[in-house]
């Protein structure tokens, strides 16, 4: 279990150089290094996002380097009982452009370019919390989403209802 500390929560605006460098919000970098002990991370594809329309948001997933054993081990184990098909473009999808990558003091770090190109990452982008790691997606990408959200939303739930939504 992780600790509440350590989960990665908020929307944070940003920016993204013609380089490639971005800046990590210190309440990230933070619970980097509180969740691993450690300030490396994990930068990947993440997970699709079907907008509804034929096309899928993409975005990033920054993962602490401790939480990605124990992910990658997960998928390569198979653990989630996935087709042959399936694994094979998980591996393909988010194994395989996986990089290790650490701050520097200031925070910045430069996104690889093939994922800042598989992002649509310009100049405007958004650092989203999502527990146990965070994203990042263009502004753009990150609005389609949000909007793709609102329509997947479990309006009037008895399970949403229980969490106290």
């Amino acid at each position: 279990m992780i600790e509440e500390s350590a989960l990665f929560g908020g929307e944070n605006p940003s920016t993204i150089d013609g380089k490639g460098r971005t800046c990590i919000p210190v309440k990230f970098r933070d619970s980097l290094v509180n969740l691993s002990g450690d300030e490396r991370f994990i930068i990947t594809k993440a997970a699709p996002v079907d907008l509804g329309d034929g096309t899928f948001g993409r975005g990033l997933s920054i993962y602490p380097l401790s939480e990605w054993h124990i992910i990658k081990k997960k998928i390569l184990a198979n653990e989630g009982g996935f087709t042959s098909v399936q694994l094979n473009s998980i591996k393909r999808q988010v194994i395989n452009p996986a990089e290790e990558c650490i701050a520097d003091k200031l925070g910045r770090v430069l996104v690889p370019s093939s994922l800042r190109a598989h992002a649509g990452l310009e100049r405007e982008i958004w650092f989203v919390g999502m527990g146990p790691r965070f994203d990042i997606w263009s502004k753009e990408s990150y609005s389609r989403v949000n909007a793709q959200d609102e329509k997947n939303f479990p309006l009037e739930s008895e399970a949403l209802a229980a969490l106290g939504i």
